[in-house]
């Protein structure tokens, strides 16, 4: 018997309609369990925490992540998995910020929620929920298959710190356009083991510390200076820098006058792109070329969450700002790809 332990932190899958207000509110894993009753032929045994008061996923903080990360940890040796059902709204930065604080882990961690409550007639809760369970159980000559965190949602598992929510009206509602899903749910569960991590032989380490002092500045045609300056001059240690297509910016002199103070000033710029699939590409065209020789670096394919959840880490880490720089771009747990 496999003993896998659930961690029901809230979301949708557990959302009840409240006829006073007419909407959803949150119930508990109870109602979950009496609407799954094929939970009874699996041959799991299974372990649940619940969350009190439970979250909806707006309300999530570096806090509760601190929290999840330890439930795994205090568990660890004792269960064969882990399943975090989550609201799926910043399921994303969950995924991705527990990929950093659990090194070297060689037990699945799945997040997996759903789009429709799971007491609704057509609800994907069912399907998500045991198929999460199912890849949390997965082992291959008694080693566990997946070695990192993931989120499972229709039919797909992925990278947790590669995935971010796109559709908020399908069921279909993660993708990781920047790396290959790692399992497909069909009549079979088809395990791409070519793309899973393999941290055999690494040392299990939880990492508690995490700093969230981050600002974000999205550039559009036309941004104000006033605007780029109050961002720049924040009180934040490191700057996420939204940039356009490879990494590109305006290169009009008070724009790359006031990027270079504030690395002056000590500050971390990180570069990301505003599309979704590709990678910033420093030095490829002559608008990036500046950023690349000023200093800033490059954030490669993260995605948002991952840049976020990543420098939370590095920055609760390393009180040193070029300890923070030098590993923000370099791969810790598979967030990303480094061109040459």
């Amino acid at each position: 018997m496999k003993n896998i332990f659930v961690i029901y932190t809230g979301g949708t899958i557990g959302m009840v309609m409240d006829e006073e207000t007419d909407s959803f509110v949150p119930f508990d894993f109870d109602l979950i369990s009496k609407n799954v009753p094929e939970l009874n032929r699996l041959n799991y045994k299974l372990t649940v925490c619940s969350f009190t008061p439970i979250i909806d996923s707006s309300n999530m903080t570096p806090a509760i992540w601190l929290k999840m990360a330890e439930i795994v940890k205090e568990n660890y040796e004792d269960h064969d998995g882990f399943v975090i059902l989550h609201g799926s709204d910043t399921m994303a930065f969950s995924a991705a910020a527990l990929s950093f604080m659990l090194e070297g882990l060689q037990k699945p961690v799945i997040f997996s929620g759903s789009q429709l409550p799971i007491g609704s007639v057509r609800t994907d809760a069912r399907e998500n929920l045991i198929t999460a369970l199912e890849i949390a159980s997965a082992k291959k000559k008694d080693r566990s298959l997946v070695h990192e965190v993931g989120i499972y949602f229709d039919s797909q598992l992925y990278r947790g710190n590669r995935s971010f929510k796109y559709n908020s009206a399908k069921f279909e509602a993660f993708r990781s356009p920047n790396y290959p899903v790692l399992v497909e749910a069909g009549v079979h569960l088809r395990y791409n083991e070519a793309a899973l991590q393999d941290n055999s032989g690494q040392e299990f380490i939880l990492h508690t510390q995490l700093d969230n002092s981050i600002s974000v500045l999205k550039l559009y045609p036309g941004i104000n200076q006033k605007v780029v300056k109050s961002i720049l001059e924040s009180d934040a240690r490191s700057i996420i820098m939204e940039t356009f297509g490879s990494g590109n910016t305006t290169t009009d002199t008070w724009f790359l006058d006031m990027l270079r103070d504030a690395l002056k000033n000590g500050k971390n710029i990180l570069n990301i792109s505003q599309c979704r699939v590709g990678s910033v590409e420093l030095g490829r065209y002559e608008t990036s070329k500046w950023l690349k020789d000023m200093g800033v670096l490059s954030g490669y394919d993260m995605t948002f969450e991952a840049a976020v959840t990543k420098l939370m880490h590095l920055q609760g880490r390393y009180e040193s700002q070029a300890e923070v720089a030098h590993w923000a771009e370099i791969s810790l747990r598979g967030e990303l790809t480094k061109t040459l």
